[in-house]
């Protein structure tokens, strides 16, 4: 998947606008990011999880999921690697990161 295409699909999702925040692009509903794109790099981008949701993720599918470092990945944010994420999967998980913070 592309980073357009990732962020295609955080966008469509209902009250979704992009920003910025930390020098990468954001997804956010109102004020609160739900998702980015470009850290750790370039191929990756973030979903903001529960860290029961990022342990399910993970366990289903570790090629594509990975906790993000330190404090951060221990509660719940979560690297997507969009090399190896199909549409359905990203979806869903930006779905869920939307509806944790809606």
């Amino acid at each position: 998947m592309t980073p357009d295409a990732f962020r295609q699909l955080a966008l469509v999702l209902p009250g979704a606008t992009e920003n910025v925040h930390m020098n990468h692009p954001d997804f956010r509903v109102g004020k609160k990011v739900f998702a980015t794109l470009g850290y750790p790099n370039a191929g990756f981008a973030m979903v903001k999880l529960t860290p029961e949701q990022q342990k399910m993720l993970i366990a289903a599918e570790p090629d594509i999921f990975s906790p993000a470092a330190g404090a951060w990945g221990r509660g719940g944010s979560t690297l997507v690697n969009l090399d190896r994420v199909d549409e359905v999967t990203a979806k869903s998980a930006l779905q869920m990161a939307r509806g944790n913070i809606a």
